[in-house]
């Protein structure tokens, strides 16, 4: 069962996160005290440089990454109080995650690959699920093919067919876009922001795109491992 955020409470709850990563240059404070708030069903988009630390804010959410110091809650759960593999049943039961290489499993067909994160969680009928899913991505005529037998777009649908199947409370977008032509870039944009809607899912999106970013309900700049006012 879904853990639900109490009303009027933030989904995501990030207070004074600090990462530091050593370098052969030294210490680098990839995150330097960031404070943040995602309500729920919320749109986030998530602006800056490339380097600035918008993908290891993204893995903080997730809990992929642990900071240094400071908080980190989702879905009034404390990621300090979970252990590694506690944080990976939180990220199948509450996280979806889509990134700009689709990171789909070569030797599995879409249908399969849907239906792994529902088979890791015991549910009843993973392959009905997942068919249903891909349908609504509009891939129901693809379910039994293989990922080197789709085009960009098509396996970055089945991703997203893949991180929202379970249903999540909030959805994570690393450049989603990335390896796309425009064209087909907008689709799958489209298609995201149409299931946020329909399941009232909430998205933090990462994207160099201004426009983007723009369609979210609010857009945050991160440089430096800061986030600009």
């Amino acid at each position: 069962m879904h853990q639900r955020p109490i009303a009027g409470l933030p989904l995501v709850s990030l207070e004074a996160v600090h990462l530091n990563l050593a370098s052969l240059a030294g210490e680098v404070n990839v995150l330097d005290g960031i404070d943040l708030q995602v309500a729920p069903g919320e749109t986030l988009g998530v602006v800056g440089p490339s380097g600035s630390g918008k993908s290891t804010l993204l893995m903080v959410m997730a809990g992929l990454e642990r900071p240094s110091s400071g908080r980190v809650a989702v879905a009034g759960a404390d990621f300090s109080a979970l252990d590694e593999d506690g944080l990976a049943r939180f990220r199948r039961d509450h996280v979806g995650i889509v990134f700009q290489s689709f990171h789909l499993i070569p030797t599995m067909t879409a249908l399969e690959n849907v239906a792994v994160p529902l088979e890791l969680a015991g549910h009843a009928d993973p392959f009905g699920a997942a068919a249903e899913e891909l349908d609504r991505v509009g891939l129901a005529r693809r379910l039994h093919h293989y990922p080197g037998q789709l085009s960009g777009g098509e396996q970055q649908r089945v991703a997203l067919a893949r991180a929202f199947v379970p249903h999540p409370r909030l959805l994570l977008a690393d450049e989603p876009t990335g390896n796309l032509d425009g064209a087909t870039g907008r689709a799958v944009m489209d298609l995201l922001f149409d299931l946020n809607a329909r399941f009232g899912t909430a998205l933090v999106l990462v994207t160099h795109d201004d426009a983007l970013a723009a369609r979210c309900s609010r857009v945050v700049r991160v440089e430096d491992g800061k986030i600009k006012p």
